[in-house]
Parts: structure tokens; C-alpha cells; sequence
């Protein structure tokens, strides 16, 4: 089964966004845990949490994506900045306990000049303890662009992470602009990339997928998202992904410039892609 959906604003509470995702033809969705763009989250309602549970199953979603702030760098140089990029990863996998059995998909960071090998130590270090106390979720490294010092945007350096981390906990969300902007043609050789995927990091560690088409050029290194079939990756390289044997059941969450009306259509061409 083809589960697809996109980000959602979480602001009217968890039941209502799984009205609205039915509403637009999703099931499943991604929503961000708090502010992404600063660090505020919203109190939890218990309540709330707990009748979107129940919705999720009787309608049959698969599991959400949720998405940590992008303001989250745990690999920042500034050792207070680091510290409470930590307490907000905590925070943000003690919330999602309440949503049991789900995703949590965050950027890994940036390590701003400390290089690679130091901003991995950095991001394990937090990891680690944030998924020390066992909740039920499971934690997603993205595949990044690749631009400055972000890491995550090569196979191997989501490998280095997983095997420092050394949790079962942990797995990688595939972005289909972010690949492609980071050298890895999913547009004429989408076997290949996952074979190299599977090679470095393992099929089984692919949990999600952000659909994406990309404003910029193969290996551009600048993620700058576009609407399915209007940028490099076009609508073909789409039907080879839903289609794909082992990526057409995974989550696959749209973060595309589009407001409602238009992901629903995108959903809908997603479907009619599906053999």
C-alpha cells in the first residue's frame, strides 16, 4: 500500500490533523514537534494524543514522520548552543511517547568548522542520550544536500552515526532532493543509489522518504525544494520511487512549496503513479 501525506501544522492538536490529512486524501503525515524555526513547543494534551491514536488505527495510517526544529544543531561549535540543541532532542522524543510507534526525523547538524569526525562525535554524544530512556519511537537521520558543513550528506556519514549511536532505535529518512542535490542520481540510476545505500548503511535502516522535487541541478549541493514534476527530478523519477519494491511501502511525506488544495493534488498524482 502506497502511504503518502506532507507536513501539517500541528497548532490544532493531533486528532484534528488526522481529520485534515483524510480530508486531503493522506495516510500518513509529518508534523513538527515544536517551533521549527526557534524552540517553543506546545503543551501536550493527553487527551488529544490519545483519541489520534485511536484514529490512526481504525483508518489504517502508517506511521507519521515527525520533524525535529531545523534550528536543532547538535554539532554547533557554541557549547551552550549544543547543550540545549540536546535537551530539545530529549524533550522532543519524551513528547513523542504519546504518539507511540512512530517516527522522529531530524537534520543532523552542521558542524560549523570543527570538522566532520567532530561534529559526528557531537551528534552521537546527544543521541545517545536522548534515546537512553527507551521510547517508543524510532529516531531518522535525513539524507542532507550537502551544502557547508552539514553532515549527512554522504551514506557514510549517517553510517558513522548509527554505529557510534549503536542503537536499534535509529534509522535514515530518504530525501529525494537532498540525494539528488548531494551527487546521488536517483533520476537515471535510482537501483544503484540504493544498492550503495544498502552497501553502507543497509535497506533495512530506510524507514522514510521526504518526496521532493529540486529548483537546482544534479549535485548542486543547495536544497531548494519544488513541486512534484516542476524541477530536475521530474515526474518520472516519482513513479519509479512509489513504484520501487523496496520503497513502496515506506512512509513518504511531501515537503513541497504548496498549500492544501495543492498537496492533495500531489497525493493524488502520486497515487495514479502506483501500478
Amino acid at each position: 500500500m502506497l502511504y503518502v501525506g506532507c507536513h501539517l501544522s500541528a497548532s490544532a492538536g493531533n486528532l484534528e490533523m488526522v481529520k485534515t490529512a483524510e480530508s486531503i486524501g493522506a495516510n500518513t503525515f509529518a508534523f513538527f514537534t515544536r517551533n521549527p524555526r526557534g524552540s517553543k513547543a506546545k503543551e501536550q494534551d493527553p487527551e488529544d494524543c490519545a483519541l489520534a491514536v485511536k484514529a490512526l488505527q481504525e483508518k489504517g495510517f502508517g506511521k507519521l514522520v515527525a520533524h525535529g526544529a531545523y534550528t536543532m544543531n547538535l554539532c554547533t561549535a557554541e557549547a551552550g548552543a549544543r547543550a540545549f540543541a540536546a535537551d530539545v532532542l530529549c524533550d522532543d522524543l519524551r513528547r513523542m511517547a504519546a504518539l507511540p510507534g512512530n517516527y522522529y526525523n531530524f537534520h543532523p547538524g552542521s558542524h560549523v568548522g570543527q570538522g566532520m569526525d567532530t561534529g559526528i562525535c557531537q551528534i552521537c554524544d546527544a543521541l545517545k542520550k536522548a534515546l537512553a530512556p527507551g521510547y517508543p519511537v524510532t529516531v531518522l537521520l535525513e539524507t542532507m544536500a550537502g551544502k557547508g558543513s552539514e553532515v549527512g550528506g554522504r551514506f557514510e556519514e549517517l553510517k558513522a552515526i548509527m554505529d557510534g549511536v549503536g542503537s536499534d532505535n535509529i534509522g535514515v529518512c530518504l530525501d529525494t532532493c537532498h540525494v539528488s542535490d548531494a551527487g546521488y542520481d536517483i533520476v537515471h540510476d535510482l537501483d544503484g543509489v540504493l544498492a550503495e545505500f544498502d552497501r553502507v548503511v543497509g535497506l533495512d535502516k530506510l524507514k522514510a522518504l521526504h518526496l521532493n522535487d529540486s529548483k537546482n541541478p544534479f549535485g548542486s549541493h543547495k536544497d531548494r525544494h519544488e513541486v512534484i514534476g516542476s524541477g530536475s527530478l521530474g515526474v518520472e523519477t516519482f513513479h519509479n520511487v512509489v513504484n520501487h519494491p523496496v520503497l513502496k511501502n515506506l512512509p513518504m511525506i511531501l515537503e513541497t512549496p504548496q498549500e492544501l488544495p495543492g498537496y492533495a493534488k500531489e497525493i493524488a498524482l502520486l497515487r495514479s503513479l502506483e501500478k
